[in-house]
């Protein structure tokens, strides 16, 4: 039997585990071990803020890099250079305004602080743990004197934020890992922070078949799921298909304000 190519796959289907389990035996340990943790997590958290918090907590205590997706030092810095070269390919000035949803512990966060003026970036982050680990990607990279700004948040409300102030919000690998309640509480707020003129770029898991999560960590979006979503919060959003040809597992789409 053929495969389904990757964006029709449902990796929460019994079909697909048994098959993945056969084909790789060596981390079926590793599953079983993620799902033990994902039950305990799920008993002891209150929603999918503290859920995800624990699964970081545990993850950065590890290897702070590998915790936002990186396995090697190798792969960190040039995810960080991917989205920031990206950033830049799109018009990124150092006079621009950066809000950073989900900026972990600044894998391309060090590099736009050093590219923005001071006190231009603001990186947000429900994770105590991986902030931590931010504030020494900081010091490594001798970027103190740019004044950035690293908050705790426990929602994506946005609320202690300036209206209108931020010509760039950016969030790489947080949607992915977010129920749809989390990104349409996240899509209706972002237009209030967001500059009129600027826009939001964030990345998902992409499927064309059904919408699916694997143990509450791994999402997966069908675009037109998420770009209606925030069409019906008053955003135009569109699938940006330039960054599908870069090397990297996940989709993007970009949101402004209809206007633009």
């Amino acid at each position: 039997m053929t495969k389904p190519p990757p964006t029709r796959r449902n990796r929460a289907s019994l079909a697909y585990k048994v098959r993945y389990a056969a084909q790789h035996p060596d981390k079926i340990r590793t599953y079983l071990s993620r799902l033990a943790r994902d039950l305990k997590f799920r008993v002891a958290s209150r929603d999918h803020v503290a859920y995800y918090r624990a699964v970081m907590r545990s993850d950065t205590a590890k290897n702070p890099e590998a915790a936002v997706g990186s396995p090697t030092h190798e792969r960190w810095l040039a995810l960080g250079q991917m989205q920031f070269d990206y950033l830049l390919k799109h018009g990124l000035k150092p006079g621009d305004r950066v809000l950073e949803i989900g900026c972990g512990n600044l894998r391309a966060g060090w590099r736009l602080i050093d590219h923005l003026d001071p006190g231009n970036y603001y990186g947000i982050d429900i994770s105590p743990d991986i902030l931590l680990a931010a504030q020494h990607t900081l010091v490594r990279q001798n970027l103190q004197d740019k004044l950035p700004n690293l908050t705790l948040v426990d929602d994506l409300k946005l609320r202690f934020l300036p209206s209108r102030h931020f010509t760039v919000v950016h969030a790489h690998s947080v949607f992915s890992h977010s129920p749809i309640e989390v990104i349409d509480e996240c899509l209706a707020n972002v237009g209030r922070v967001l500059a009129p003129d600027g826009f939001f770029d964030f990345t998902f898991d992409r499927t064309e078949g059904a919408e699916h999560h694997v143990l509450r960590e791994d999402f997966y979006y069908r675009t037109e799921t998420l770009t209606g979503l925030a069409e019906r919060h008053g955003l135009a959003a569109r699938f940006m298909d330039d960054w599908e040809r870069l090397p990297h597992g996940q989709s993007k789409i970009r949101v402004t304000h209809p206007e633009t």
